[in-house]
């Protein structure tokens, strides 16, 4: 199967230069102020943070902030060892020493250090073909997952109303009921979320109640269902996001794993800078590095309308202070070191590891579910949504999955997610969800072989 490979920067560059001079009008800040929450409003700024960016300033002599002295810091310096992702052998130990390494070792501003917050807003301009401009700005977070929960806290009041697409990262479940949000389900298919389902929801809106906020995606290899959306889809949730007034929050973890033999359709945070018959500053959007750097490292990014990223900021000062700098170093270090060429062969032979774990996982299934469950094979991320063939219940037409994998499948051996952890509302559902990532092949065969001796118990 032909691979979609990515824009390269040279196209990418080439293509910035090309939209330079259409103006595009961007929301004012004072757009937002109906968007954010009371908990966000009522959040006072850190004294100590918000003066930080003055100590950059020549001849300044700073008395502001209790910054331990890093000359009685114990570490001396820190070597990385990296292998090159462009023959995926040769090795190479970059050394963090000097400024680089006071950097590294103490308090940084709250949005990332300046090296490395530069570079990854090179990075959104050259990835989604967005020059850099005054509406937008970036913030570092402790993973994506970090950014997302404090974009909630920003944007949602209790017993407000978000749409979700159904089936939902289950992650973002216990966020929502804990803030006693309103979640509204979307439908969802193999295209992505359902326009229709969207529309009919919001055009027989209560007119007594406020609309949603906030539309929850997440658009490439959807976890779980593994479906990326399509362009249609994207372009037609875009134009619903400016006539009924929402934010989308555009969840991106597997973007750089996607894998389709279609090119890969651009971000909603690419989209919908490229129409000048209507503003921009629709969508917040989040990226993870823990599926295509480490995990262990928790970093992750929130891209989007000024006004959001700073009410996500304020409360990092006050909750967390900022993503570790040394994490931040670390990687900078690297990154700035392959450059953004190097960094997208990188994700290309990522993409290409998980194209055919996905191939793997997809023989196992034809092989030993076939007849005894259905499934849509995903062009991005690491899942499989399985709709298994179960007996029908008073409760659940379809069958319910809960206690056939919590119980039954675990009993045989096989630990997999049912589908109802996927569902806001917590609805019975055939589904369960399956990961591929770390899976060899004899893993996937004798799993999916356990799997199907279970359902056929069950059938029986």
């Amino acid at each position: 199967m032909p691979v979609a490979t990515p824009v390269t920067p040279v196209e990418a560059v080439q293509s910035l230069k090309e939209t330079e001079n259409v103006s595009i009008e961007a929301y004012p800040s004072s757009f937002y102020a109906d968007f954010l929450s009371e908990h966000a409003k009522n959040r006072l700024p850190s004294p100590i943070r918000g003066l930080f960016h003055h100590e950059k300033v020549p001849g300044m002599i700073s008395m502001l902030a209790g910054k331990p002295n890093p000359g009685l810091f114990p570490i001396t310096s820190i070597a990385i060892t990296v292998r090159s992702p462009l023959d995926g052998v040769t090795e190479k130990t970059i050394e963090l020493k000097g400024e680089t390494l006071e950097e590294a070792l103490q308090y940084g501003p709250t949005h990332g250090i300046p090296r490395a917050h530069k570079w990854f807003m090179g990075l959104q301009e050259v990835a989604h073909n967005r020059p850099q401009a005054p509406d937008w700005d970036l913030s570092v977070g402790a993973g994506s997952q970090d950014l997302i929960y404090k974009a909630f806290l920003a944007l949602l009041n209790p017993g407000e109303s978000v749409l979700v697409e159904a089936p939902v990262y289950a992650g973002v479940v216990p966020l929502l009921v804990g803030q006693h949000a309103h979640c509204v389900e979307v439908d969802t298919d193999e295209h992505g979320a359902s326009v229709e389902s969207m529309r009919h929801a919001l055009e027989n809106w209560p007119a007594n109640k406020p609309k949603p906020k906030v539309f929850y995606t997440v658009p490439y290899g959807c976890n779980p269902s593994g479906v990326t959306t399509s362009l249609e889809r994207r372009e037609a949730i875009l134009q619903l996001a400016h006539e009924h007034n929402f934010i989308i929050m555009e969840d991106d973890p597997y973007y750089y794993l996607y894998f389709g033999s279609a090119p890969r359709p651009p971000s909603y945070w690419e989209l919908e800078a490229r129409y000048n018959d209507r503003p921009r500053g629709r969508v917040l959007r989040f990226d993870s590095f823990s599926k295509i750097l480490s995990s262990g490292l928790r970093l992750g990014l929130v891209t989007g309308p000024r006004a959001l990223v700073e009410a996500i900021n304020m409360h990092t000062a006050s909750a967390n202070l900022q993503v570790s700098s040394t994490t931040q170093a670390i990687a900078y270090t690297f990154l700035s070191d392959w450059g953004y060429e190097t960094f997208f062969e990188h994700t290309r032979k990522v993409s290409e590891f998980y194209r055919r774990k996905r191939d793997v996982f997809a023989r196992g299934l034809e092989k030993h579910l076939t007849g005894l469950a259905e499934w849509t094979t995903p062009e991005a991320g690491m899942f499989f949504w399985i709709k298994l063939h179960l007996p029908s219940t008073p409760v659940a037409p379809e069958g319910d999955s809960e206690r056939v994998i919590k119980e039954k499948a675990l009993e045989a051996g096989v630990l997999a997610l049912p589908g109802k952890s996927f569902f806001v509302l917590g609805r019975a559902t055939p589904y369960v969800r399956a990961a591929f990532s770390l899976l060899d092949e004899n893993d996937v065969d004798e799993g999916l072989r356990r799997l199907a001796e279970v359902v056929k118990a069950i059938q029986a």
